[in-house]
C-alpha cells in the first residue's frame, strides 16, 4: 500500500521533471525565474542587453513552482533563483553568469549552441 502511495506521488515529479529537461533541451538561454527576484531581473537584463533571446520560466506565475523548485535543487544542487541553463548546461545563478559574461565566456556558450542548431546568427534571437 505504501508503494502506490509513492507512486501516485512520484507521476507528477516525473512530468515535471520531462517538462524542464524537455524546456531545457529545446532553448539554448533558459533562466527558471521569479517575477519579484531583483537576481533575476539583472540575469535577464544581462541577456537583454547583449540582444541574445532566452526563455524565461517564471515559477511564481506556476501553481506547482516550488515542484519546480524541488527537481532545479535535485539537479542542480541549489533551490535559489536564477537557475540559468545554457546550450543545456546548468551555468549557476545571476553573479555566476555575470562572472562568466566579465570574462568573455559568455557570448561563445550561447553563440555555440545557436551554430550546433544551426541557426544564422543574423535572425533577430542571436547575437548581434
Amino acid at each position: 500500500m505504501g508503494n502506490s502511495m509513492c507512486a501516485t506521488t512520484e507521476l507528477p515529479n516525473i512530468e515535471t521533471t520531462n517538462q524542464i529537461q524537455q524546456t531545457i533541451s529545446d532553448n539554448c538561454v533558459v533562466i527558471f525565474s521569479k517575477t519579484t527576484c531583483s537576481y533575476c531581473n539583472m540575469a535577464k537584463k544581462l541577456f537583454e542587453d547583449m540582444n541574445v533571446n532566452y526563455t524565461a520560466i517564471e515559477l511564481d506565475m506556476y501553481e506547482n513552482g516550488n515542484q519546480f523548485q524541488d527537481i532545479l535543487h535535485r539537479m542542480t544542487g541549489g533551490r535559489t533563483v536564477p537557475r540559468i541553463f545554457i546550450n543545456g548546461t546548468f551555468v549557476g545563478g545571476a553573479t555566476d553568469t555575470q562572472r562568466l559574461h566579465r570574462e568573455g565566456k559568455l557570448l561563445p556558450l550561447v553563440h555555440q549552441c545557436l551554430i550546433q542548431r544551426g541557426q544564422n546568427l543574423e535572425q533577430p534571437c542571436s547575437l548581434p
